[in-house]
């Protein structure tokens, strides 16, 4: 995966390192649409069995795992070959745009992804998007080239894209208008206010929470929640980051997805069984079956 994200998560300083315990189960089934389960992360890390057989436990029936370099995305169609809950998302991402691009090998990793996207357990190009926190000015241009170059890719495969944005909120909605978005766009780990959610759902997009929604600080993500429309409402763990409250700051898995669920029916004041319902139904119109 991305030394990116790695060097980010290490810089945390995270005192507990244990995996938190397993919340009560869902007694709808629901599928985390975004995870990174190659990375290992905690004092005893989970092997991918370990990560999905928790996770159906606690009634997450499947994991859309996300990729975000070419030996990442590899890895994602492997684990999707091998075990039925694994659906996978191919890309290079944003914040890797630019490395690739200083190589001269930018162009070559879009064609590996070109390539795996043709698998049948692919079912989505992602994370792909822009990243103004990390990436500096001068990086943008690879960004942006690998962003339209990725939109082409889930058109051309007519499969779903999954957007990472970060402090680019404008320039991602925009280039969506400007190249024409994939049918099935999503925005992974949505960061916008209610105003960003109101303009992505009048265009069909649909937005996917992540642990951060239950945040102290994050009540841009509460408002735009509340503006949702439940059927362009999707939900993921971003796993082994933005591990949710009250265990932020510990390993994140997929089997902490109902931490988030039940948040999100408290904060919608929904029936939780109603919603998950509506949220499975979300995630195969995104992905279709398993």
């Amino acid at each position: 995966m991305t030394e990116t994200y790695v060097t980010a998560r290490e810089k945390k300083g995270r005192k507990d390192l244990t995996h938190p315990e397993a919340p009560e189960p869902l007694a709808v089934p629901v599928v985390d649409n975004h995870c990174h389960l190659e990375i290992d992360d905690g004092e005893d890390p989970l092997t991918l069995d370990e990560q999905l057989n928790r996770a159906e436990a606690a009634g997450v029936s499947g994991v859309i795992q996300a990729s975000g370099d070419i030996a990442s995305s590899q890895w994602a169609v492997a684990a999707a070959e091998r075990d039925a809950r694994v659906l996978a998302a191919v890309a290079i991402h944003p914040n890797d745009a630019p490395v690739y691009a200083a190589d001269g090998r930018l162009d070559e990793a879009i064609g590996v992804i070109d390539d795996l996207a043709s698998h049948p357990r692919v079912r989505a190009i992602g994370e792909t998007g822009l990243d103004y926190f990390r990436t500096a000015e001068d990086g943008r241009p690879a960004q942006m080239a690998s962003f339209e170059a990725h939109i082409a890719l889930a058109k051309k495969h007519g499969i779903a894209m999954q957007i990472h944005d970060r402090d680019a909120h404008r320039d991602v909605l925009d280039t969506l208008a400007r190249v024409g978005a994939p049918e099935k766009t999503v925005f992974h780990c949505f960061s916008g206010d209610e105003h960003m959610a109101r303009e992505a759902a009048e265009h069909g997009y649909w937005l996917s929470f992540a642990g951060n929604v239950t945040f102290k600080n994050a009540q841009n993500l509460r408002d735009a929640l509340a503006v949702t429309p439940r059927e362009r409402i999707l939900v993921e763990t971003d796993a082994p980051f933005l591990t949710p409250v009250p265990y932020r700051g510990r390993p994140n898995a997929p089997y902490l997805v109902p931490l988030t669920m039940r948040f999100l029916a408290a904060e919608l004041d929904a029936d939780l069984d109603e919603l998950c319902a509506q949220v499975a139904a979300n995630t195969r119109e995104v992905y279709g079956e398993f």
